[in-house]
């Protein structure tokens, strides 16, 4: 949110809250400096009514109250916008304390601090190693230093596609961005409706609503090029109640499938196929043979581990790598 918006929203908040009276949209315009320098009353109007809406859509109680004289005026009553008192037991305490330690980017790590903080003053049970290694974590990434266990909770996000997607995703905001397909050598321009971010096996995944393509689609951070760009407007397509990307991806890459598929793979490479192998077995001192499970999507992830991978069976699949390949090669 802009700087300007931010603090109109906030004037317009508290003008609203600290009065006993309702308060018309003439006086709150003569109140707020910000709306000062609105021209027509026209303009001063959707102006007005869009800052209202979002502090409503922020969870602020707004009454529209009609007097004698038929004016309309606004009030925000204290009683019914107080936050209720933070009440956690010991095991959601150590499940935010937890969390705040999850975050190893300086920006996150701030954050997350700083609301533990808040949380301890408020009388929350932290347990205090907890909370004190997550202080430490937001100026120090030394365990040495900051007190931390040799074995940690990390999730790292180092695409800057993440932080930007990460906000419009909270604040229901499309995005634009050119994406990288797997077979592509070139990257296209995506329209899309943010729903839910989710790291699985090391990366992070983004699961929305493609504007071009009018469906559900599942992104890799990693394939993202470029910076990612805020659109205005609202989402055109229903949010689910609940958006599994693990899911998705997992369907993508052939988790779950019944069948399996025989590959070559090169020593010492392509260790996430290693990981998911039903059997394994040395050919020679270069080459390992695999059975892996055999799904929609395993196509598109073996080309991604380029000529240290070779397709023996069932030959659909091998035909599919193949044509992903030449495609890429003709790019």
């Amino acid at each position: 949110m802009a700087i300007a918006k931010a603090e109109r929203l906030m004037n317009l908040a508290l003008c609203l809250m600290n009065t006993r009276r309702p308060v018309s949209k003439r006086e709150l315009r003569a109140s707020i400096e910000a709306y000062h320098e609105i021209g027509s009353d026209e303009a001063f109007n959707r102006m007005f009514e869009r800052d209202k809406d979002d502090l409503r859509e922020l969870g602020m109680v707004i009454e529209t109250v009609e007097s004698v004289d038929g004016e309309i005026g606004y009030l925000a009553r204290r009683d019914r916008n107080r936050l209720p008192e933070i009440a956690l037991d010991a095991e959601e305490a150590a499940a935010l304390s937890l969390a705040a330690k999850v975050w190893q980017q300086a920006r996150l790590a701030e954050a997350a601090s700083g609301a533990l903080q808040k949380l301890r003053a408020a009388g929350v049970p932290f347990d205090d190693a907890d909370a004190d290694s997550a202080d430490a974590d937001a100026g120090s990434r030394d365990p040495a230093v900051s007190g931390h266990s040799a074995l940690e909770p990390r999730i790292p996000a180092p695409e800057p596609a993440f932080e930007p997607l990460m906000l419009a995703t909270r604040d229901r905001r499309p995005v634009a961005f050119d994406y990288r397909k797997a077979n592509a050598v070139r990257p296209e321009p995506r329209q899309v409706e943010p729903w839910a971010l989710e790291c699985w096996r090391g990366h992070w995944y983004l699961a929305g609503w493609d504007r071009d393509r009018s469906a559900v689609r599942v992104f890799r951070l990693s394939r993202i090029t470029g910076r990612v760009r805020t659109r205005g407007g609202t989402f055109t397509a229903e949010v689910p109640d609940h958006v599994d990307v693990r899911a998705a991806v997992a369907s993508w890459a052939g988790e779950g499938a019944t069948a399996t598929a025989r590959i070559r793979l090169r020593r010492d490479s392509g260790y996430p196929l290693r990981a998911r192998a039903v059997e394994t077995l040395p050919v020679d001192a270069d080459w390992d043979e695999l059975e892996i499970p055999y799904g929609h999507g395993l196509d598109a992830w073996l080309v991604e581990f380029g000529p240290d991978v070779v397709v023996l069976e069932p030959a659909e699949l091998r035909a599919d790598v193949v044509d992903r390949l030449r495609a890429v090669a003709k790019g």
